[in-house]
């Protein structure tokens, strides 16, 4: 469910953007090694905060030489699906950004974040109610969720 874009989660048209919304978290993955909402239950409370614009935390990373990387992935997750980068945008992105630069960030990235890792990962208490597999999401559009009113949303950052 955490890859699972805004508005999919609202019943509507799953569409480009949506798949852009889902490599975005990819990429969370990527730079931190953490799934995404990986402390929190998969449950409707989670499906209201990912609408209402709740995200991973992003921890910042000193040693990355610009902060690039985490630009694109916020644009991915933006509220708005229409304010989201399409393939192309993303693809000349990362066609422009030197591979060595870009093996060389991700690296650095990882190296903090394995260090801080070791520090912290006493302190990560992942929830017995998490799940990464694919799974049919009806049930948690309840009846609360049908009831709540999106359409605010729809157009916030």
């Amino acid at each position: 469910m955490p890859y699972v874009a805004p508005e999919v989660l609202r019943d509507k048209p799953y569409t480009q953007a949506a798949d852009v919304y889902s490599f975005g978290m990819v990429m969370y993955f990527i730079i931190t090694g953490r799934q995404p909402f990986e402390n929190r239950a998969h449950d409707h409370q989670l499906v209201l905060s990912i609408c209402n614009g709740i995200r991973p935390e992003i921890l910042e990373i000193p040693e990355l030489k610009s902060n690039w990387y985490i630009d694109l992935m916020k644009k991915c997750w933006d509220q708005n699906p229409e304010n989201r980068p399409n393939v192309e945008s993303i693809g000349t992105i990362l066609y422009d950004t030197n591979r060595l630069t870009l093996m060389d960030e991700l690296e650095k990235a990882e190296k903090y974040l394995f260090d801080k890792g070791h520090r912290e990962d006493d302190q990560l208490t992942t929830s017995p109610q998490t799940s990464y597999k694919s799974q049919v999401l009806n049930h948690y559009i309840s009846e609360d969720l049908e009831a709540f009113d999106f359409t605010e949303l729809d157009m916030k950052n």
